[in-house]
């Protein structure tokens, strides 16, 4: 506990390194470091959920890192401190990640008032860290009013970072060919907005043709949120233009889901979603780490490849094993 306070006043007093610290032990996995950080970020929670939470995701080559620093830099400008998790794709071999966003960003990573926090993916689905709703919560609580989450790239499954943030936003570029079919429906339908980046010099043209496009586009899709529609808007990350009727327009959804009292019905929802998802995740590791599991499971993987058991029937052949197990008293 001695060990965990200092991390903890660390954290609240807006100690940059050691936030960076705690962040590094939330992310370990390492079973002592795992109940020291349950215990650090409970005892956050009381300091947490009075940030902007913003999701940014796009195409290859739409210029998030550009955009991020620039909207960073006008944010920090007007006061704000932010927070950026950039998510790095990882090695499906190796496991390594680049990480390479503070070089991207090179003036907001020495801004005095912003924190940029690369992360692997570690092959997690949704294109976020394992560990980043808590990181979420340990920057809300250092002090950063606004969270942007960065993720690896435009997927089905990218929906999973709308499920963490306040205001998804999906950072487009025109003239790369049919836009349409560069982004699933899937992610156009959780989106609360549409930019159309790189809107300068002999572009502008071509991003103010995809704007339509996309607000079309988005009229035949079917909306579930009561008290907003996602505009398509236009900005130049180089030139710094646009950007600031973006932030409105984040403040505009903000003050609309809080005049129905959504936003925090929103959060609340997110953190049982959370929930379930550490459920799902811990009875996995806890079924693939029981010993008669380990032992029995080479084998019916060798029967199922070679097609002596079809796939069905293993798994219900493992299940009904750990079933015997408990129901006979013995510690799975």
């Amino acid at each position: 506990m001695k060990e965990a306070q200092y991390y903890i006043e660390g954290v609240l007093q807006g100690n940059r390194l050691v936030l960076a610290r705690t962040i590094t032990l939330i992310e370990s996995s390492l079973p002592a470091h795992q109940e020291m950080a349950r215990v650090i970020i409970d005892r956050l929670l009381p300091y947490t959920g009075k940030s902007y939470r913003i999701g940014i995701t796009g195409v290859p080559g739409a210029g998030k890192s550009t955009f991020i620093e620039g909207f960073g830099t006008m944010l920090t400008g007007l006061g704000h401190r932010v927070a950026v998790l950039a998510i790095d794709p990882s090695s499906s071999r190796s496991g390594g990640s680049i990480l390479g966003d503070k070089t991207r960003m090179e003036k907001l990573a020495v801004n005095d008032r912003a924190f940029i926090r690369p992360s692997p993916s570690q092959g997690t689905l949704g294109g976020v860290a394992r560990k980043t709703r808590e990181t979420m919560l340990v920057c809300e609580a250092a002090g950063y009013d606004v969270i942007i989450v960065e993720t690896v790239g435009v997927g089905q499954s990218e929906t999973t970072v709308a499920s963490m943030v306040d205001f998804f936003l999906i950072l487009m570029i025109a003239g790369a060919g049919d836009e349409l079919q560069g982004i699933k429906k899937g992610v156009l339908e959780v989106a609360d907005a549409i930019v159309i980046n790189k809107a300068d010099g002999d572009n502008i043209l071509r991003a103010q043709m995809a704007q339509k496009d996309y607000q079309t586009a988005l009229h035949l899709l079917m909306r579930f949120d009561p008290v907003w529609a996602p505009p398509v808007l236009t900005c130049s990350s180089v030139e710094m233009t646009g950007l600031e009727g973006i932030w409105q327009t984040i403040a505009d959804h903000r003050a609309a889901h809080n005049a129905a009292d959504l936003l925090e019905a929103k959060r609340r929802e997110q953190s049982l979603d959370w929930m379930d998802f550490l459920l799902d995740e811990g009875l996995r590791q806890w079924f693939y780490g029981n010993p008669a599991i380990r032992s029995l499971l080479p084998g019916i993987r060798a029967d199922v490849a070679a097609g002596k058991l079809s796939p069905t029937a293993a798994a219900d052949q493992l299940l009904d094993y750990l079933r015997n197990i408990n129901g006979s008293g013995t510690k799975a």
